[in-house]
């Protein structure tokens, strides 16, 4: 007989794809949750992991991982949406986003405007936001990047451009513009695959048949300005970032591309019901004033 303890573990080990590591991370001894996984894999007939060297999800363990995060989710949203009602509409609201520099001030006046809601943020890559999306572990998605999925609605917040931050004793620091070719070869700090920045970089340079020269890659999005201005290499910087960060001594130049941008947008999978916290966040993001310095609400 599957219990909730039990697939909640099976999602934990599936996303880890480790059992010691799953183990530490549920505090629950190695052993017991081996036999867990076994219990659950005899009930359902057919094995959930292949187990030739490193374990992996399997095709049925993609399958049956897919319904059990919806199943969770759908009994975290009922146990929501009964909170809510006992609260009087308070409630509480999960937004997942790639960074929250972009979105210190939208959330702040959220907050201000509705203190009794729990907010709670979680960073997500974007290939992770429609599965987080569909299990109803988030409500609302702000990604720098598409999120292709069925029952995902997405509406967009703004569009950038995005340029080159060099020092300014750099050589190119007096260029009003570059061109991908001019930036072959100079060193670049940027994100890890799969973030938003890096993934930019790659397409320009693909596109024009080069490979950016990466000597530094930082987990630490928000420090990437500063490892610039330190000398470690040149890196992007969108619009958004050189605005909110005019302390930052670097040069920012465009680059001579139509694709150098990007778009930021907000997404919610419509087979859920968005809590009226979550509908309210949604119009607070979708109604800012995102070309404002600082960022205020437009005004009706």
């Amino acid at each position: 007989m599957m219990d909730l303890n039990s697939l909640r573990q099976f999602l934990v080990v599936a996303r880890l794809e480790h059992l010691s590591r799953a183990a530490d991370e549920l505090r629950v001894a190695q052993p017991s949750l081996s036999r867990t996984i076994a219990r659950l894999e005899r009930d359902l007939g057919a094995p959930l992991f292949d187990r030739s060297g490193r374990l992996r999800l399997n095709a049925a363990g993609h399958v049956f991982r897919a319904h059990v995060e919806r199943a969770l989710g759908e009994l975290e949203a009922g146990r929501r949406a009964v909170a809510e009602t006992v609260n009087e509409g308070a409630g509480s609201v999960r937004l997942a986003s790639e960074t929250f520099l972009t979105l210190t001030g939208p959330l702040a006046a959220y907050k201000r405007a509705h203190p009794s809601v729990e907010l709670e943020l979680h960073w997500s890559p974007a290939e992770d936001m429609a599965r987080l999306l569909r299990a109803r572990q988030v409500d609302l998605c702000v990604a720098s990047q598409p999120i292709h999925a069925e029952e995902v609605e997405t509406v967009r917040l703004f569009d950038e451009e995005v340029g080159v931050g060099v020092p300014l004793d750099h050589p190119l620091a007096g260029r009003t513009s570059l061109t991908v070719h001019e930036l072959a070869g100079q060193p670049f700090v940027t994100a890890r695959p799969g973030h938003w920045l890096r993934r930019l970089l790659d397409r320009l340079f693909a596109a024009n048949g080069l490979t950016p020269r990466i000597v530094c890659e930082s987990d630490e999005h928000g420090a990437i300005a500063d490892l610039i201005v330190a000398g470690l290499g040149i890196g992007l910087v969108p619009s958004f970032a050189r605005r909110r960060g005019e302390h930052v001594p670097l040069a920012w130049i465009p680059v001579d591309s139509p694709d150098c941008r990007r778009t930021v947008t907000v997404s919610w999978d419509t087979g859920s019901h968005l809590s009226t916290a979550a509908r309210q966040l949604r119009t607070t993001l979708t109604e800012w004033d995102w070309s404002a310095e600082e960022g205020v609400r437009r005004r009706a």
